[in-house]
C-alpha cells in the first residue's frame, strides 16, 4: 500500500534542484503526482505530492530531510488520499485591481465565510501600462458547496470588489 505525502523545499535558486529532489523521489520508488514551483524572491520554493510505498516512507522523508546538507530546506507531511469530492463544484475566480496590502486576506475571508475552499491560487504584480502604478492579479480555483447560491456568492464578492476597487470575475465549470 502507499502512503502519501506533501513536499514543501524552499533555498537559494540554481540548476539541479528539482533533478536532486527528483533522483531522492525516485531512490525510494516514490511517484512524483502534482506540483507547484517557483523563484520567489530569488529563492526556489516548491510544493509536490508524492505517493511511496509505506515500507519506503520513513526512510524516503529521512532522505528529503538530508538534503538540508545541499541548502534545501525541506518539510513532509503524510498526504491525505481519497478525500470525497461530492457536494462541491469547481469555479474560477480572476481578480484585477491596484495593488494595496490586504487583498488577499479580504477576498479569502469573505470566501471561508462562505464555505469556499481555495484550492489553487496564483497571484502577481505587474507595473500597470497606463499609469505605471502597481497592478495586482490573482486567480483561483475554489471548490464552492453545491448548496451555495451562485448568484449571491457573486453579489457578495461584487459588494467587496467595489471596496477594493478591483474586479473580480467568477466562472463555473461546466458538470461533465
Amino acid at each position: 500500500m502507499n502512503k502519501y505525502m506533501v513536499i514543501t523545499v524552499i533555498g537559494a535558486d540554481r540548476p539541479g534542484l528539482v533533478e536532486l529532489l527528483a533522483r531522492t523521489l525516485v531512490a525510494h520508488n516514490a511517484n512524483w503526482l502534482e506540483s507547484r514551483m517557483a523563484n520567489l524572491a530569488g529563492r526556489f520554493a516548491g510544493m509536490v505530492e508524492a505517493d511511496v510505498p509505506e515500507e519506503n516512507f520513513d526512510r524516503l522523508v529521512a532522505a528529503l530531510e538530508r538534503l538540508q546538507a545541499d541548502g534545501l530546506n525541506v518539510m513532509v507531511d503524510s498526504g491525505l488520499s481519497g478525500q470525497d469530492a461530492g457536494g462541491f463544484r469547481e469555479v474560477q475566480l480572476e481578480l484585477t485591481g491596484q495593488d494595496r496590502v490586504g487583498i488577499v486576506q479580504e477576498i479569502s475571508s469573505a470566501l471561508a465565510r462562505q464555505g469556499v475552499s481555495i484550492e489553487k491560487l496564483h497571484t502577481e504584480t505587474e507595473s500597470a501600462s497606463w499609469s505605471g502604478e502597481t497592478l495586482f492579479r490573482a486567480w483561483a480555483d475554489l471548490r464552492v458547496p453545491d448548496d451555495l447560491d451562485m448568484e449571491a456568492l457573486q453579489q457578495g464578492l461584487e459588494v467587496l470588489a467595489d471596496e477594493l476597487m478591483v474586479d473580480i470575475d467568477l466562472k463555473s465549470q461546466p458538470t461533465a
